[in-house]
């Protein structure tokens, strides 16, 4: 006979324990585990291994037909997409509160609706009447959506049971779900994985598009269990800063196109525009190159963005603690670089502080960008502008050497289509275009004498 034993679930990894704890063992979290729905033990008479309906197997050079997409309206959402939406597919989008997520799904269901499609959007967290103002807010009010507000997933799966599958579904947010065949409260592990299964097997048997908005914690990850990022075939994350007006929608993972696409969009009054010249948001204009600053053409996916890295080198007095400031950038990659800088260059940074940041609010994960930054900080230190109309990208390595990095030649490309005209980065894999002067370095020392002898 089946016992029923405790277990307590941790609310920020998902792992069980049967016993209560302060601390969960595996993610080190406090205060995380809660009390769920007793498990079940089943003895060694319950057997799997019969009963069942035989699978059928396929092989893998049958023809595959490609998903037709569905266009959301706004090219840059499709863009991060991989082409639109598809029937059938669920999308996960996690992003800080206020970042604009349920913006840009309103324009998004509301332009889907307009084209003569079917448009569900289930707010769990607002009322209708919040919605509506919204929408008259950002002169959706015409739009043919059926909205709703409701939490239960039983009232839902009901509701659209008895009416026509809806092209495009918008769940806002999967934590103020809640099923009445699970136990907790809306949010705990076993709640989100429910109701995130039903609705993901309704969108999956009826082809509808499902979008589920998802919180995210205080480090930016999106809460609930990790499996909910492997239940849904793609992960978004809608970053920006409150203090600047873009917004970066980034696909984290996607089963029907490419990874770290982007969309860029700028938060206006009337809501999210398309911005489709990115480069332009992260370069600040100035007619006349400045000490400290390099621009890097950085590659977001398939799409190069060029932003622009700034320096600044404070010399102290003797006994002082220098400081190391950066934005938008790693840190620890910054401390190394300095290193490199000071063991193969003999550039004294030790006395000094050393501020960087990148321009626009801008978040750089690209190695390419060691050189941008390495040219900054010489630029910085010499009080001397980099040669002007010039981009400077490369991976520099412990040893000073400056290393390949992929599409050297679509970065050169964007730069030219803004009016830069040099080019200096690695020796190899590099096919410049013709309106663009490339100048190799092959290590940081060569990067030292081309900057001393910039005017």
């Amino acid at each position: 006979m089946a016992k029923a034993k405790r277990r307590y679930v941790c609310q920020a990894c998902g792992s069980v324990t049967h016993r209560w704890q302060g601390q969960c063992a595996d993610c080190a979290e406090w205060n995380t585990l809660v009390e769920e729905a007793p498990a079940t033990v089943f003895s060694a008479k319950h057997d799997l291994s019969s009963g069942g309906r035989a699978v059928s197997f396929v092989s893998l050079d049958e023809p595959a037909e490609m998903p037709v997409r569905r266009a959301t309206g706004l090219a840059e959402f499709d863009r991060a997409l991989g082409g639109g939406l598809v029937p059938g597919s669920a999308v996960l989008m996690g992003g800080d509160p206020g970042i604009g997520k349920s913006t840009l799904l309103l324009q998004a269901a509301a332009a889907i609706a307009r084209s003569g499609a079917e448009a569900v959007y289930i707010s769990g967290e607002e009322a209708a009447g919040q919605v509506r103002m919204r929408a008259h807010r950002l002169g959706l009010g015409d739009a043919p959506i059926r909205l709703a507000s409701v939490t239960s997933v039983r009232d839902i799966l009901t509701t659209l049971g008895s009416m026509n599958p809806p092209a495009l579904l918008v769940i806002d947010s999967i934590q103020t779900m809640h099923s009445d065949q699970i136990e907790g409260a809306p949010g705990t592990v076993s709640q989100v994985r429910g109701c995130a299964f039903e609705l993901i097997r309704y969108a999956k048997e009826n082809g509808t598009a499902l979008v589920l908005v998802g919180h995210v914690t205080k480090d930016g990850s999106i809460a609930g269990p990790r499996v909910l990022e492997h239940m849904v075939d793609v992960v978004m994350a809608f970053e920006g800063e409150r203090s600047h007006q873009y917004r970066i929608l980034r696909a984290l993972k996607n089963r029907f196109g490419a990874v770290d696409e982007i969309g860029v969009f700028a938060m206006a009054g009337a809501g999210l525009e398309e911005v489709g010249n990115p480069s332009l948001l992260f370069l600040s204009g100035n007619d006349e190159p400045l000490a400290g600053s390099a621009v890097f053409p950085a590659l977001e996916g398939t799409r190069p963005v060029l932003v622009e890295v700034q320096a600044l080198i404070v010399r102290l007095q003797s006994g002082a603690t220098p400081r190391r400031a950066v934005v938008g950038w790693d840190s620890g990659r910054l401390a190394m670089l300095l290193a490199v800088l000071e063991a193969r260059c003999g550039l004294n940074f030790s006395s000094a502080e050393v501020y960087l940041n990148v321009a626009g609010g801008y978040r750089l994960s690209d190695p390419a960008a060691d050189l941008a930054v390495a040219a900054a900080l010489m630029s910085a230190l010499a009080d001397k502008p980099l040669p002007a109309n010039s981009v400077w990208f490369g991976e520099i390595s412990l040893a000073g050497e400056i290393r390949p990095v992929a599409h050297g030649a679509l970065r050169l490309r964007e730069a030219v289509k803004l009016g830069f005209d040099k080019g200096h980065g690695p020796c190899e894999g590099c096919d410049s275009p013709k309106a663009m002067r490339y100048e190799p370095l092959k290590r940081v020392a060569n990067l030292v004498d081309r900057v001393m002898a910039s005017a």
